[in-house]
C-alpha cells in the first residue's frame, strides 16, 4: 500500500509538472493574476489504467473519459462525474472535490467517490470491479471557454479475487458551459 501511495503521488507531481509550463503566462504580473477558476465545464480525452491486478481478465488496458465539473457556490468544493471507458466495459465514477488554486486560472484538486463497472469481471482503465475512488489532478483555463485537464485514480481494491489496487491516468480538454 505505501508503495502504491508513493506512486500515486509520483503521479500527481508528475502531471502537475507537465501541465504547469502550459498554462503559465509569464507575460502577466503576479498581482493581477486571478488564482484558481470557478468553470464548471464537461470534457473529453484518454484514459490509461496502469496496473494489473496480478490475475487474468485485469490487465492493464487503454480506453476514454468524460469528465464533468459542477462548482458547488462560492465553497471550494465541486461535484465531479467521470465515465472511462475501453473497448470491453465502461466506469461511471461520481465525486466530490476539494479544489486549491495554484496558479491563475488553474486548480489543483483531490477527489474522493466511487466507481460503478458497467460489467463486473471486465477490465476497464480502472480495474475490474466496483470500488472506492480517490484522486487528484490539475484543471487549467487556456482559452476563453476552454479548459485542459489531467488527474490520476486509484480505485482501492479494484480487481476481483485480488487485494491490489488499480491506477488510472487521465487528461482531456474541457468546454466551460457557466
Amino acid at each position: 500500500m505505501k508503495r502504491l501511495l508513493q506512486s500515486f503521488v509520483a503521479i500527481s507531481t508528475l502531471s502537475s509538472l507537465v501541465i504547469a509550463p502550459l498554462v503559465m503566462n509569464a507575460g502577466q504580473a503576479a498581482a493581477e493574476q486571478k488564482k484558481g477558476t470557478d468553470a464548471s465545464y464537461v470534457g473529453a480525452g484518454v484514459a490509461a489504467g496502469v496496473t494489473n491486478g496480478g490475475l487474468n481478465n485485469d490487465a492493464a488496458n487503454f480506453g476514454g473519459n468524460l469528465t464533468g465539473r459542477v462548482k458547488l457556490g462560492s465553497l471550494p468544493i465541486s461535484a465531479r462525474g467521470n465515465v472511462l471507458w475501453n473497448d470491453k466495459t465502461s466506469t461511471i465514477i461520481p465525486e466530490v472535490s476539494l479544489d486549491v488554486p495554484i496558479a491563475n486560472r488553474t486548480n489543483a484538486f483531490i477527489t474522493g467517490g466511487y466507481s460503478f463497472l458497467d460489467k463486473d469481471g471486465s477490465p476497464s482503465p480502472l480495474g475490474n470491479r466496483d470500488a472506492v475512488v480517490v484522486g487528484a489532478g490539475v484543471e487549467s483555463e487556456v482559452a476563453n471557454n476552454f479548459l485542459i485537464y489531467t488527474n490520476a485514480k486509484v480505485g482501492l481494491r479494484a480487481y476481483q479475487n485480488s487485494p491490489a489496487s488499480a491506477v488510472s491516468i487521465n487528461g482531456g480538454i474541457g468546454y466551460r458551459f457557466k
